[in-house]
């Protein structure tokens, strides 16, 4: 095979690497560690995770993302060399065509960084496409018939809504709520409630692994632990899916409320259609409980979540990439 082609779901939270006719090849952590010595990238991915919030001053891990966004762009464009790398082998005779998928939001000048940066860690050709349109592909939808798809991506960095019809948005929202801040939200709560300070590893940990988005009846509890603000000694405490709820509330309405802003925006006809289909959510933060049920409850409009929720975008990018003709309208720019 000549021509290789590689599909990138560059998130905040986590890179997903899919090639055509092999699957998702990379699911790692969109973390790099970089020695401050001499500016050295130690570790990506995995390795550079588990390093959060433990390395010494010598070293400083951390996300070059922000908000779906590159933050650093250094150190995005390292990252993607060496998953483009680590895909395609070192030694390559062709330069690969990469596709990556960007938040609905995102400016001309942000665009052009992220094509920029695949391009300097060695793409041949670098195409943008929204995570939305991605994620609708992924699911199993197909955007090109003349009838109303809402797609709601819920990502690390960004929450993207988007009404699809005849293979383009019709109307569309992005807001930078998403896994991230449901996360810093509940160390700022177990902070204010138990004088406690946790890492973001933990307060994600606590989210997945109790966390709901409306009160349930059968609670369950975890204990945590983390550092006494008043004694700045390590200590222990429980905490209940209930109050993850409590913690998390303000940061669920900003995302209703951009359903909501959407379904407004949406033509009546295309809103027919929707009401009939239901809402598909996609992305890690699909997958907190109970959220279709409180989506479902607040705006009226039934909501379920896709089949592998995290790798709709991913999947979606790598099917865009491989027939580029039948997407060219919902594919925004190359270079």
């Amino acid at each position: 095979m000549f021509l290789q082609r590689i599909g990138i779901d560059l998130g905040t939270a986590n890179t997903l690497v899919f090639v055509p006719k092999k699957g998702i090849v990379i699911n790692e952590p969109t973390v790099v560690a970089i020695s401050v010595v001499d500016n050295r990238i130690m570790a990506v991915g995995q390795e550079a995770k588990e390093m959060l919030g433990r390395t010494p001053d010598t070293i400083v891990a951390h996300r070059p993302m922000k908000d779906g966004v590159i933050a650093d762009y250094r150190v995005t464009e390292a990252m993607l060399r060496y998953f483009i790398n680590k895909t395609t082998g070192n030694v390559r005779f062709f330069r690969p065509e990469v596709m990556i998928s960007v938040p609905g939001g995102i400016t001309s000048t942000e665009r052009r960084a992220v094509i920029d940066a695949a391009q300097a860690a060695g793409a041949k050709a670098a195409f943008v496409i929204k995570e939305t349109v991605a994620a609708a592909i992924g699911a199993g939808i197909d955007i090109s018939a003349p009838s109303g798809n809402m797609i709601i991506d819920i990502g690390g960095g960004t929450t993207d809504v988007a009404v699809l019809s005849l293979g383009g948005i019709v109307t569309q929202t992005s807001v930078r709520v998403a896994g991230n801040r449901l996360d810093q939200a509940i160390a700022d709560f177990i902070k204010r409630k138990y004088g406690l300070a946790v890492g973001d590893r933990t307060a994600e940990e606590i989210k997945i692994k109790i966390g709901s988005a409306i009160p349930v009846d059968k609670e369950t509890k975890i204990e945590i632990r983390g550092r006494d603000m008043v004694q700045g000694l390590p200590k222990t405490i429980q905490i209940s899916t209930n109050e993850v709820v409590e913690a998390i509330q303000e940061e669920l309405r900003e995302i209703i409320k951009a359903i909501r802003s959407v379904l407004q925006e949406t033509p009546p006809e295309l809103a027919a259609d929707i009401i009939d289909k239901g809402m598909v959510l996609t992305g890690g933060g699909a997958l907190l409980r109970n959220l279709d049920k409180l989506i479902g409850q607040t705006t009226g409009v039934p909501a379920y979540v896709a089949d592998d929720a995290i790798l709709c975008v991913v999947k979606g990018t790598g099917i865009a990439l491989d027939n580029l003709e039948s997407y060219k309208k919902s594919i925004l720019a190359s270079r």
